[in-house]
């Protein structure tokens, strides 16, 4: 291969990860064609605050029904796992046909208890969420000359001890004309076309449209009431709606209704149906994610290749002086020993707990693989934001389907530690497919109390409890079994020094060990923790994240961190005549996890200033643990894996008697 050809390769690759650093994302579904005239159904999902983290029915408010009654539409596991509950609304336009003052309904005179809920939702700061054709409503501000862009609009604004509720919405669909060459090209076949779902009943020569946009404007109106008499819904409101966000005057009050109505704007939009989902995912100030990511990476990347090369060559050395003596004065020098080669008869000696390690390298191999497949999948753009839930599906089903990988490695190295015996291996694989989901499962099982006593949607319901279970025992521990199984059979790894029957005493350190394993740590954690402030940010502030070529990045950089950092804390632990090395390499990488703990509490204090109640600081810090659990797990694995590897290269590349 020439110079050029490789100099092409490397220009394919960085335009590669600039492309997967941008988001890009396959459209998820099929495009609707929708024919003039044709309805369109506004469905609703959760409401959703910040100030709490506790998602609620839409119907939980005194809103406005549908005539044929609140229906759910179709969820995912996904879904249901995220807290979504997406329902059909009254809301309803007829395609590219624009329409104002249209009455929604009024409802029944405020109750004591709906009045206070309607201000606590309202002082919660909660959001309604739209959907039409799969695309969540957006609202427009504008702060200090720039244009700030939100999902949903607020229940309603408090001014001046006075609570006022947006009753009103304008309602904005961009649309885009239907293109056939377009959308077969789409498709990726000329016959592309006869596969796009079709709406309405008229002939295929009528002009139609695809719904490209969704834009709200919720505005405060007090309706006269001698107006609404014997109004119905979908009937024309008698008076002009003047719609302005800048004003409110629908104050809500108790034993009083609340009439809602809406209008909507159809817009010819030049934007193509797969990039309409643009407009979501546009990350704000991508240049300083791109110059921080960027820096990280180099940084990092420089101090780990110093380490490395300080390291792999202070090894070399030592084996290249004791190769190079004779016989006579090896047998000498092995008098005269010191550091790593003292240790020769007992670096390989089962630890304490061997089962516990083993079912921990197991489960951290199934999270890792899981983690990399995933953002490995959302890279290339198969985890589209179209499909909500997606994401959350395809970790799990990864995450149970690599079990065969979590009991191959657990048995292996149950095997390899006691030198090939079988006995317990049955132990080891139940520990490694019941010990991490068993935390999680508590974890969980904990949180969900709390939203249930919350009544939140967030909640997983009990039939989902049981689907769990039903996947863990059914799927995750019979596919983990196999894979002990087959990690009974695999030949264990062979030791290349034989263990003396009483262990060597390890002399006093000047400093406590552990201390300098939980300080390593932080390497690992500074690759990440720019990264970790955008993901936060999308899981807690309701921004969106999908930079996952940014993630998968930074996650092979992290990797990569773990397994030098852990050799060097091994080697020097052998140095010292440690020989106690294998929970110290899993908690030397792993420690990062204990960072990412404090950073969750630090940007709950400074950056959820205001999560109120214990129940939320309770539910955010309950799924943190959960989080860095899973970090741990993963990144302890990797630490210890390269530092099995490294002793096991060091001690058979010298014959030491």
């Amino acid at each position: 291969m020439g110079s050029f050809d490789k100099f092409k390769i490397w220009v394919l690759f960085i335009c590669l990860v600039c492309e997967l650093g941008h988001g890009f994302y396959l459209p998820g579904s099929y495009p609707h064609k929708y024919e003039v005239g044709d309805f369109l159904n506004v469905k609703v999902n959760s409401l959703t605050s910040i100030d709490t983290e506790l998602p609620y029915s839409y119907y939980s408010l005194p809103f406005c029904k549908p005539e044929e009654g609140v229906k759910d539409s179709a969820e995912n596991l996904g879904e249901l796992l995220m807290g979504d509950r997406i329902e059909n609304s009254p809301y309803r336009f007829k395609m590219y046909t624009n329409e104002t003052e249209v009455f929604l309904c009024q409802t029944k005179p405020l109750s004591g208890e709906e009045f206070k809920l309607l201000k606590e939702r309202i002082d919660e700061m909660y959001q309604v969420n739209l959907i039409l054709d799969n695309l969540p409503a957006i609202r427009y501000t504008k702060k200090e000359g720039f244009f700030l862009r939100w999902t949903g609009y607020p229940v309603g604004i408090k001014v001046q001890d006075q609570y006022y509720v947006f009753n009103h919405l304008k309602f904005m669909v961009l649309v885009h004309k239907f293109e056939e060459t377009n959308v077969a090209r789409v498709m990726g076949t000329g016959d592309g076309s006869e596969v796009i779902s079709t709406v309405g009943n008229s002939g295929s020569d009528a002009p139609g449209y695809m719904v490209v946009g969704f834009e709200v404007v919720p505005c405060s109106y007090q309706h006269s009431p001698d107006s609404l008499k014997n109004l119905k819904t979908y009937n024309k409101f008698p008076s002009p709606i003047k719609c302005d966000p800048t004003t409110v005057s629908m104050a809500i009050k108790e034993n009083e209704p609340v009439a809602f109505t809406y209008e909507v704007n159809f817009v010819e939009s030049d934007i193509k149906w797969p990039s309409r989902w643009d407009a979501y995912l546009k990350m704000e100030g991508a240049k300083v994610h791109w110059f921080s990511i960027l820096n990280s990476l180099m940084v990092i990347t420089f101090l780990a290749g110093i380490v490395l090369v300080i390291f792999l060559r202070t090894v070399r050395r030592d084996l290249a002086r004791y190769d190079e003596l004779d016989k006579e004065a090896q047998a000498q020098m092995n008098e005269e020993l010191s550091g790593w080669k003292l240790v020769v008869g007992d670096v390989f000696r089962a630890p304490s707990n061997p089962g516990l390690l083993c079912a921990m390298v197991g489960d951290g191999v199934q999270i890792l693989g899981m983690a990399v497949v995933t953002i490995m999948f959302a890279a290339l753009g198969f985890m589209s934001p179209a499909s909500r839930g997606t994401l959350i599906t395809g970790m799990l089903f990864f995450y149970m389907i690599l079990g065969v990988a979590a009991g191959y490695v657990a048995v292996r190295l149950w095997r390899t530690i006691f030198c090939g015996d079988h006995k317990g291996w049955v132990s080891v694989a139940w520990k490694a497919a019941c010990f991490f989901p068993g935390i999680a499962f508590f974890i969980l099982t904990t949180l969900n109390f709390l939203l249930w006593g919350s009544h939140s949607t967030g909640a997983i319901p009990f039939s989902l409890f049981v689907v769990l279970i039903l996947l863990w025992f059914c799927i995750s521990v019979p596919l983990t079994l196999i894979g002990g199984y087959l990690g009974a059979k695999a030949p264990h790894i062979e030791y290349p020094v034989r263990t003396n029957q009483i262990p060597r005493e390890i002399p006093p350190q000047k400093y406590p060990s552990w201390l300098l394993v939980l300080g390593a740590g932080t390497l690992p954690f500074g690759t990440l923790f720019i990264e970790l402030f955008f993901i936060m940010s999308s899981l807690w502030m309701g921004r969106v994240y999908y930079v996952f070529g940014f993630l998968l990045i930074v996650m092979l950089l992290l990797v990569i961190v773990c397994a030098e950092v852990s050799l060097v804390l091994t080697y020097m632990h052998l140095c010292v005549e440690d020989w106690k090395w294998w929970w110290k390499s899993f908690f030397a990488s792993g420690s990062v996890a204990i960072y990412i703990f404090l950073y969750s509490i630090n940007y709950l204090i400074f950056d959820l200033k205001s999560l109120s109640g214990p129940v939320s600081a309770t539910l955010y810090l309950g799924y943190s643990l959960f989080m860095v659990l899973a970090i741990m797990f993963a990144t302890g694995t990797v630490g210890f894996l390269s530092s099995f590897w490294f002793v096991h290269y060091l001690f058979s590349s010298v014959k030491l008697d």
